[in-house]
């Protein structure tokens, strides 16, 4: 099966949707129209990015797009299964069929811990490098937005999310933020594999946040395809699989985010600078301190920074 990218002005993407019996509602998120055609699924994107996947998605975009650049144009074919591989020293996991996990909000003390995990296969690699995909940290989060919606609609994924409440019982009972991430990230990639043919797998990688025997004690249970497994430091920019996960996971802290923002009526800032625990004090001052746990990692140092903001206040 290929994959057909293309980027297209709006008066282009119109000109599509009005040519066929396209699908419009209930879509994804991120997704303006699809439709089934000889074959072919056709996906057009917000973003005006339309993919063309079938075994015919080559010829499908040339009688559809007859006048379209092939500059705008990325194209994949299949990749044949693979064997089993013993792991190597820094591979170049984009040029094989990789599982990658990433995480986001552990830095944050406001919202949750969100872990993703997704499959991308050799034939999806030129297609997220079209789409742009890229480290979430070099990204906006409108980008990461935009990106997000659109590799949900057909890359194999899991996300998890692990809210303040329960983020702050395990915390109480002696869980380390490591151990928490540890037991997401394994489960995340369970739960890929179970939407895979494991067969075709080449690489599992993590993006490395510990030491991988300390990764292993924390993860409670046995880490699938083990022999197959690598822990990277700074992952995003060595696997796009990983890069996929950091955007996905990113997304949903990111509108776990302005959930929170919205029902408490303010703008809740990310990371764990001045900015926050001012936002945190007024929090208190509005509300009370429960309040403010329930939407934070209680152990963060800016709880009591933010108390001793208020007292000060009131002193």
């Amino acid at each position: 099966m290929s994959n057909i990218v293309h980027k297209l002005s709006a008066a282009e993407v119109s000109q599509l949707i009005k040519r066929l019996d396209f699908e419009t509602t209930n879509l994804p998120q991120g997704m303006k129209a699809k439709i089934k055609y000889k074959g072919t699924v056709i996906s057009i994107y917000n973003s005006n990015k339309v993919m063309f996947q079938g075994n015919n998605a080559e010829s499908t975009a040339h009688e559809l797009l007859p006048n379209v650049s092939t500059s705008n144009t990325s194209k994949t074919s299949s990749p044949a299964k693979s064997s089993n591989k013993k792991v190597a020293s820094h591979p170049p996991f984009n040029k094989h069929n990789c599982i990658g996990s990433d995480e986001a909000g552990s830095g944050d003390y406001f919202g949750p811990l969100t872990v993703c995990a997704t499959y991308v296969s050799k034939e999806h690699c030129q297609v997220l490098k079209t789409l742009g995909v890229d480290d979430s940290k070099k990204l906006t989060d409108a980008k990461i937005v935009e990106l997000a919606e659109q590799l949900v609609t057909f890359i194999p994924h899991s996300l998890l999310t692990l809210d303040n409440k329960n983020y702050n019982i395990k915390q109480a009972s002696g869980w380390s933020q490591v151990k928490m991430k540890a037991v997401l990230h394994n489960e995340a990639i369970k739960n890929v594999t179970a939407k895979i043919e494991t067969d075709a797998l080449d690489y599992i990688v993590i993006d490395q946040f510990a030491e991988p025997k300390v990764y292993k004690r924390y993860a409670l249970t046995q880490l699938p395809f083990e022999e197959r497994t690598c822990f990277e430091t700074k992952g995003e920019s060595k696997s796009l699989a990983i890069a996929a996960a950091s955007i996905i996971s990113r997304y949903a802290f990111v509108k776990n985010m302005d959930h929170l923002s919205k029902k408490h009526n303010t703008t809740l800032p990310k990371g764990a600078s001045n900015k926050v625990d001012l936002s945190a004090a007024k929090i208190i001052e509005r509300w009370n301190i429960d309040v403010l746990d329930d939407i934070t990692k209680k152990h963060f140092a800016n709880r009591n920074k933010a108390l001793a903001l208020v007292n000060k206040k009131h002193n």
